[in-house]
């Protein structure tokens, strides 16, 4: 006996009503997977969600393995083909750089003639100290870090710090075995330096940004977007020449150094142990007497007293006579 010829055949079923059950009972499934998802290891759920899973795993591993090996071979085959014109990009770029190698060790050797004959002194290797670094939150400033190296390793304050790329900042505080480090961006940092275009002198001001200012800028137009930035020993607190970053216009207008320390991590620096000449000399040699040289003037010799002895004779006798004390007019 078919279905539609038993007792139920007159029962009609509507089928919004059945659409709306079955909804109702997928979003309760739904709801008590959440649940048992968030409450792992208070559901009931949570054995036949593993047993699921455990089923699942190994299977949808099978059906991902030609989609991951697919996918190993695209790489290979454009990895491939990406060194080959990476390989023809890099000898082009070698056959340009060649003309200018020659050209850069032909000036080193007439520089260091030049030095030779002129006879310049060159500056003295610097001395550095490998250091890690970390955010320092307790001190007076706002963009600072300690370093893990301090006076007990010949650091001393105003030592340059720098990373990889460029100048970090600048040691403003040392102690035996701990430094504390000012960063560029401080507010407190100023930084004398020059733009490597046209040598115009400028100070690196620290505003709090991750941009510090170029301000008091000698000269009109002598700074232009994308030029570099270099440090310009003014003063003896920097060596001349230690890379900054490239000047970009900021939003206001103003002229901003993009630095070149932030192309990576600052978490390992090194501290540059750098003494300018004039903090090598002793300041009392600087500030003697004007008259002291004269104790380290040679003898006169005879000839020279007999003529210095005529000379003061002689204006004795030019010299009109003194009148008589008491006399009458």
């Amino acid at each position: 006996m078919a279905f539609r010829d038993g007792p139920f055949e007159n029962i009609k079923v509507p089928l919004v009503w059945t659409a709306a059950v079955t909804v109702v009972i997928a979003a309760v499934g739904c709801v008590l997977l959440l649940i048992s998802d968030a409450r792992a290891q208070s559901s009931p759920y949570q054995p036949v969600r593993a047993g699921v899973e455990t089923v699942a795993g190994p299977v949808g591993g099978v059906f991902a393995a030609p989609v991951r090996w697919f996918g190993h071979a695209s790489d290979y085959v454009g990895g491939y083909f990406f060194a080959v014109s990476e390989n023809r990009r890099l000898k082009r770029e070698l056959a340009e750089l060649q003309p200018w190698r020659d050209q850069a060790i032909a000036l080193k050797n007439v520089n260091a003639r030049y030095e030779a004959m002129l006879g310049i002194r060159p500056e003295p290797p610097v001395e550095m100290r490998t250091a890690r670094s970390i955010t320092d939150t307790r001190g007076p400033f706002s963009k600072a870090r300690l370093l893990d190296v301090g006076a007990a390793r010949g650091v001393k304050v105003g030592n340059p710090v720098i990373n990889e790329h460029g100048l970090v900042g600048r040691v403003v505080g040392t102690s035996p075995s701990i430094s504390r480090m000012l960063l560029l961006t401080d507010v407190a940092s100023r930084t004398p330096v020059l733009i490597d275009r046209t040598d115009a002198r400028a100070l690196l001001t620290g505003d709090g940004s991750g941009n510090p200012r170029l301000e008091f800028v000698r000269g009109v137009g002598s700074v232009q977007a994308g030029d570099r930035i270099l440090s310009s020993g003014d003063g003896g607190g920097f060596p001349r020449g230690v890379p900054i970053g490239v000047a970009a216009r900021g939003i206001d207008g103003s002229w901003r150094v993009k630095l070149f320390s932030d192309r990576g991590a600052i978490d390992y620096v090194r501290v540059m142990l750098f003494e300018d000449f004039g903090q090598l000399i002793d300041a009392d040699d600087l500030n003697a007497p004007p008259l002291a040289g004269l104790d380290t003037l040679a003898q006169a010799t005879p000839a020279q007293t007999a003529a210095i002895t005529d000379a003061a004779s002689r204006r004795a006798a030019a010299a009109p006579p003194a009148a008589a004390p008491g006399g009458t007019e």
